[in-house]
């Protein structure tokens, strides 16, 4: 992600674009998730979850990069105040959305939208404009997600944890102790794969103690790995590495289920692998690229700044197609797939819009009055 303290310095818009390309396959993921009926096991773009495992890896190199050598130049206020100037307009736009087409979503696929009051959606869209999770007795649609009106913001609150975890402790590891955190937040992670009643990282939505247990797990690996992979800076240079990246990316998300309910830890190896090693092979390799054309430039950049607005503000829209597929028994077949398409292509047009029209000019504002505060 972009913040003001990066421009000093080299920038690398290579992993911008990976990140847009993580975005929309989470879309599509979404989108063929309405039509499984929750069974993980015929999922289509079946790893689509593991973008979010992705995005922490990305966000934590980032972060090292951005900041590692700015510290004592730099308060932890702020680097709070860096942090909620970037993420947190984007968080109130995304709770907004949700609430305004909350209503739209009525289903048998979301139980309690039928019976919530105005008075109780909106209590839970300001909660949701600040990122608290609710916990699941305030749960207003039937998911169980700290963040009913816009599902996707947990990852945000685990985020949030992760950049103060990083600003308060872990920022002052050397590298052999940041190893050894590293290694054991991967220990971590692997255990729940190989023996957790999954087989795979699906969760972390919802205020309880499993879903917490899944949230960090999720977190604290990838992205402490990302901060590790940057200050070793052991970068990979490959040519055309963009579009190699973005290939492995598609690859790895889309490979089908590894076994069966009676082998989940075939699957729970392949979430380890992708996470652990290839997750932060791609980082290197998109780090250590470079773009040789103005197309290419173009390209990453745009798909580099819709990624955080897309990937906020589109699961209202799931929400409805979901409520659209339950209501009308919609099958997987050429109408369900041509609105599908469709509802991409408006999750686009609604990020783009809400980054020019409300995220930068806010950010730039924001920026000029706390900014040097």
């Amino acid at each position: 992600m972009h913040h003001n303290s990066l421009a000093t310095k080299p920038h690398y818009p290579i992993l911008d674009g990976l990140r847009g390309v993580a975005s929309v396959l989470v879309i599509i993921f979404h989108v063929f998730e309405t039509f499984t009926g929750g069974n993980r096991f015929i999922q289509i773009i079946n790893h689509g979850y593991l973008a979010v495992d992705f995005f922490f890896l990305l966000s934590g190199f980032v972060v090292a990069y951005a900041y590692d050598d700015r510290w004592g130049k730099l308060t932890q206020w702020g680097f709070y105040k860096r942090r909620l100037i970037r993420l947190q307009p984007m968080v109130v736009m995304g709770s907004v959305i949700g609430a305004a087409l909350f209503y739209f979503q009525v289903s048998p696929a979301f139980p309690n939208i039928a019976g919530t009051p105005v008075w109780q959606m909106l209590l839970l869209m300001v909660v949701g404009a600040t990122l608290i999770p609710v916990p699941i007795s305030m749960d207003i649609r039937g998911w169980q997600e700290m963040h009913p009106l816009d599902g996707p913001a947990w990852s945000l609150f685990f985020e949030y944890i992760a950049n103060i975890l990083y600003a308060v402790i872990v920022r002052r590891f050397s590298k052999p102790v940041l190893s050894v955190f590293v290694s054991l937040a991967a220990m971590m992670m692997i255990g729940y794969l190989l023996f957790g009643p999954q087989g795979d990282l699906i969760g972390g939505w919802s205020l309880n103690g499993p879903g917490l247990f899944v949230g960090f797990t999720r977190v604290l690996y990838p992205f402490f790995a990302g901060v590790l992979l940057s200050r070793v800076g052991k970068l990979i240079h490959l040519k055309n590495a963009f579009w190699w990246c973005s290939l492995l990316i598609v690859i790895v998300l889309s490979i089908p289920r590894i076994g069966d309910e009676h082998s989940l830890w075939m699957n729970g190896i392949y979430d380890a692998a992708c996470v652990i090693l290839m997750f932060p092979l791609i980082v290197s390799i998109g780090a250590g690229g470079i773009l040789h054309t103005k197309k290419s430039e173009r390209i990453c950049k745009f798909l580099g700044d819709i990624s955080y607005p897309l990937y906020i503000t589109h699961y209202p829209l799931i929400y409805i197609y979901t409520a659209w597929v339950v209501n009308n028994k919609i099958p997987l077949r050429t109408k369900g797939m041509l609105v599908g398409f469709g509802l991409v292509v408006v999750s686009i047009a609604l990020a783009y819009a809400c980054l020019k029209l409300y995220d930068e000019p806010v950010r730039r504002w924001l920026t000029k009055k706390f900014g040097n505060a």
